[in-house]
């Protein structure tokens, strides 16, 4: 079975602290009459600091939809692959490892996606296979996590590499003042995760059953406007109240597999707000604690797309990794409404002896030994 090692995770180094996300609500919007709702619902979110891929300042200026794109094109390849190099180390394998790369992003676009990039960039095996992932928004890290197991289901001696590029405040748009997106100016923050998902060996959880599911009538409650300034994120107030309909399915999902949703010995989910985590552990039986790594997340760095359930899984590592046999889930959940879910036990194992691949395309060498693993400051030259 397939196991999902410990992931990297960086954030950049511009910060926005939940003070300084008032004071500029209050300087920019103090016209709204509704502010003071929007200034009671971004203090409770829980998030203390957010962090900003460019300065703060320059962050609150729209240069226009092209030139945010730039933006996050170049920080993309900047600040992924020193990610990608640590999430490779933890799973001790090297880039020609990999088999399939997922990447996942909903706050930038390019085309080719940042998958053809980065197997010429990082010397990826070009028979690589690649799967980009773009609007399944904050569900996306939970989905990346799913098809990496039917992949390794599939083949099961390959190896996928996922990564998730979250740049949320290049979708910052100064002109709306709705209280969708006044509290998404408080919410959101930047990111990259990487983690790969080993076809045999490794430690982390050895994923044995995934699901989806799409709440009906529930497609504009989370969106975006597509408009000639960029995406405009849309929030419908209903979204807080989605884990009511969700968790039955979790627990019935977790019931099918055997075990009490009620007594899992990890949870990794994504934060998009703290009602989600205070529902989730009153619908389940939970105690609270048990979201503390998710929690962790949003208090420290917002709501950081696809990458929530990576930081949360990282930090459960660092907490100290469960024994070996305990019961989890990873459940991401975003636009559809959309829920994305994993079961899995914890697994410690030492990378297996060097074996022959079977089924290798035309082009590689079977039996090939693998590259060595960058550092995590290893020059990138672009492709």
């Amino acid at each position: 079975m397939s196991t999902l090692c410990r992931p990297a995770v960086a954030v950049p180094e511009n910060t926005v602290t939940l003070d300084e996300s008032i004071d500029i609500a209050r300087r920019l919007h103090a016209d709204n009459p509704r502010l003071p709702l929007a200034l009671r619902l971004i203090g409770n979110t829980g998030v203390r600091k957010r962090h900003l891929v460019q300065p703060l300042e320059q962050t609150l200026r729209h240069p226009g939809f092209e030139a945010r794109n730039l933006v996050y094109e170049r920080e993309a390849k900047r600040r992924v692959p020193p990610v990608v190099y640590q999430a490779l180390a933890n799973a001790e394998l090297g880039v020609r490892d990999i088999d399939l790369l997922i990447y996942v992003s909903c706050t930038g676009f390019t085309m080719p996606s940042m998958t053809a990039w980065l197997v010429e960039a990082l010397g990826m095996r070009s028979d690589t296979r690649q799967l980009p992932i773009a609007q399944l928004g904050c569900a996306a890290g939970g989905a990346a996590i799913n098809r990496a197991h039917d992949f390794s289901t599939a083949y099961p001696d390959a190896n996928v590499l996922i990564v998730a590029c979250e740049f949320c405040s290049l979708c910052y748009q100064p002109d709306d003042d709705d209280i969708g997106s006044l509290l998404s100016d408080g919410l959101f923050g930047d990111a990259v995760a990487a983690a790969v998902v080993r076809g045999s060996g490794g430690t982390g959880v050895r994923l044995e059953r995934n699901a989806s599911y799409l709440i009906p009538h529930t497609q504009d409650w989370i969106s975006y406007a597509v408009k000639a300034t960029g995406f405009h994120f849309r929030l419908d107030k209903r979204v807080p109240g989605t884990m009511e309909p969700l968790a039955p399915v979790i627990a019935d999902l977790v019931s099918r597999h055997t075990w009490d949703a009620s007594a899992l010995d990890f949870y990794v989910v994504h934060a998009g707000g703290p009602r989600i985590l205070d529902d989730l552990s009153r619908f389940l039986g939970v105690d609270k604690h048990a979201f503390r790594h998710s929690r962790a997340t949003l208090t420290e760095y917002g709501n950081i797309a696809s990458a929530v359930v990576f930081d949360a899984l990282d930090r459960l590592f660092a907490e100290g990794e469960p024994s070996v046999g305990g019961r989890g889930i990873v459940a991401g959940f975003g636009p559809g409404i959309t829920a994305e879910m994993a079961l899995g036990t914890w697994t410690r194992g030492a990378p297996p002896v060097e074996h022959r691949r079977r089924g290798r395309t035309r082009g590689r060498v079977t039996g090939q030994r693998s590259a060595p693993v960058h550092s995590a400051v290893s020059p990138v030259r672009p492709g």
